[in-house]
């Protein structure tokens, strides 16, 4: 394509953090009428460059054209007047407000509080690209995918014809990935500019028209997207080969170490969020637990944590040694760890759940291990080797253990939180979304750690969002939908479609 027509050009792009540089003199070309994907490991720069066009950071150097003129984008307002508008990971919107006061919120004019020519513009919007949208349902009543297409629809309505959606499939079911890929395709045939940030090399490869790689804030390349494969994308991303084969070794002795028993859970205003769901994880077994966003994965793992009160069922650990029965329902989380359960959790919400993120790597590896130290003040040379052990072995990108957590990437927290949990050294590992947002290469060594782990005879519970990954990684299946069991499949031979199916309630019947 020739530079001529590109709708965005951005030249000698630079920002830097601190002593960080996140980008590092990019050029990228972005063109009307196609899907481009970003690809990058974690802290390549890729969400940085984006969030640079869409207003909110500002360059330190470098220019930016759309449409052949120079602009200084120095608002998210800035960015909508361009006609330039970003879909982010986490989503913006008002809980208690409908789709279309979402989707008018913070407009100017008289025009907005004309409610029926709003929820006409919104169908028109809706019909032309095949969402599916009501414009009086309540954001609180909406599922993942349904948030993320108001926030596509907010996007369009303020006329933007430039879109840039972060990671967009993280949350979403096979299915839904479906209609969403629908729209994007609907929005290229209109003429629009799409950007996707993804990690899902299957995505692009089905999705996009061209690929563009970041490597360390640099700019490396980018070519269509029907010259390449999955293999020289990863190297380019990560600057050396990177085999693609997530090894599944057969579990050697299982025995079951933690059997669950119709368990039943209510959140505090007594809504049911697991009912009569029934298991059993044995050690040496990657156990993984599929489901839609919000269907009693968490309560799960947070009820065998100890972290969430049970209103019925038991949960029975039997001790690897002796093969004595503890019941856990009743004990706190600090009781069930004393009792050798160490149960690592890494959190959907990384720095809430987690980590501290004033603190740096050394304070948080001891927020893990620091009961177990008798002196009065804390042991901090093991806490700090163990940072040392995890930055090196996780290659977390970051200044030093010195610096603190929040400075860091989202991957790179990620990667200190799966480390720390790791090292702990349990018996029974607990992981939710330990690779959500991660690099292809960050996720691997996470898949390594976690395989280790089950060839110590680990009983390793693997909550994912990643139903590929699911299936190649994982022994067994759980599938919940809204609460309860829809099914236990096998993971070697299990058909993603079938999975997608159960997590929706379609194909419930298919149990065991």
């Amino acid at each position: 394509m020739e530079s001529a027509e590109a709708a965005v050009r951005m030249r000698d792009i630079t920002k830097t953090f601190g002593s960080v540089t996140a980008n590092d003199r990019v050029w990228l070309d972005i063109y009307r009428g196609e899907i481009l994907a970003l690809l990058g490991e974690n802290g390549s720069g890729k969400t940085t460059l984006m969030n640079m066009l869409a207003g909110i950071y500002y360059p330190d150097a470098g220019q930016i054209t759309v449409d052949g003129r120079a602009v200084s984008i120095r608002s998210p307002k800035d960015a909508y007047d361009l006609g330039i508008g970003m879909i982010h990971q986490h989503f913006k919107l008002v809980d208690v407000l409908t789709a279309a006061e979402n989707i008018i919120l913070g407009m100017p004019g008289k025009g907005r509080l004309d409610m029926k020519s709003v929820d006409a513009k919104i169908t028109e919007i809706c019909k032309l690209y095949g969402f599916d949208v009501d414009p009086e349902q309540k954001v609180y009543d909406m599922s993942v995918s349904q948030k993320q297409t108001v926030e596509i629809v907010k996007v369009l309505y303020r006329g933007a014809d430039i879109l840039i959606l972060d990671e967009p499939t993280a949350v979403l079911t096979p299915q839904e990935t479906d209609k969403l890929f629908a729209v994007l395709r609907n929005m290229r045939a209109a003429g629009k500019s799409v950007v996707i940030i993804t990690h899902k090399l299957h995505e692009v490869e089905e999705l996009s028209d061209r690929v563009a790689i970041l490597r360390r804030g640099q700019f490396v390349g980018d070519m269509p997207t029907n010259q390449t494969n999955a293999a020289e994308m990863t190297n380019m991303m990560v600057g050396r080969p990177v085999e693609l084969n997530i090894e599944r070794p057969e579990p050697k002795d299982p025995k079951p170490r933690i059997v669950v028993q119709d368990l039943t859970v209510k959140d505090i205003d007594g809504v049911t969020k697991l009912e009569n769901v029934s298991f059993t994880a044995n050690s040496g077994e990657i156990l993984g637990i599929a489901g839609i966003s919000g269907c009693g994965q968490k309560e799960l793992l947070e009820a065998v944590a100890g972290l969430q009160p049970v209103e019925a069922g038991s949960i029975t650990y039997i001790d690897p040694q002796s093969g004595e029965k503890e019941e856990l329902i009743g004990k706190d989380p600090r009781a069930i760890s004393a009792m050798g359960v160490a149960l690592s959790f890494v959190p959907e919400d990384r720095l809430g759940m987690g980590l501290v993120g004033s603190m740096d790597l050394t304070d948080n590896m001891m927020l893990r291990s620091f009961r177990r130290g008798r002196s009065f003040f804390a042991d901090r040379k093991t806490p700090h080797e163990l940072a040392e052990r995890v930055v090196d072995e996780l290659e977390v990108n970051t200044p030093g253990v010195s610096t603190p957590v929040r400075k860091l990437s989202g991957g790179n927290v990620q990667k200190v939180l799966v480390g720390r949990e790791i090292a702990s050294a349990p018996t029974v590992l607990m992981t939710a979304y330990a690779v959500r947002g991660l690099d292809i290469n960050s996720s691997y060594t996470i898949y390594e750690l976690i395989n280790q782990q089950k060839e110590k005879g680990v009983a390793v519970l693997y909550v994912g969002e990643d139903l590929d990954v699911l299936l190649e990684l994982c022994d067994r299946i759980l599938v919940l939908c809204g609460g309860k069991v829809s099914g236990i499949v096998e993971g070697r031979g299990a058909e993603k479609r079938a999975v997608g199916m159960m997590m929706t309630q379609l194909g419930g019947e298919a149990a065991e």
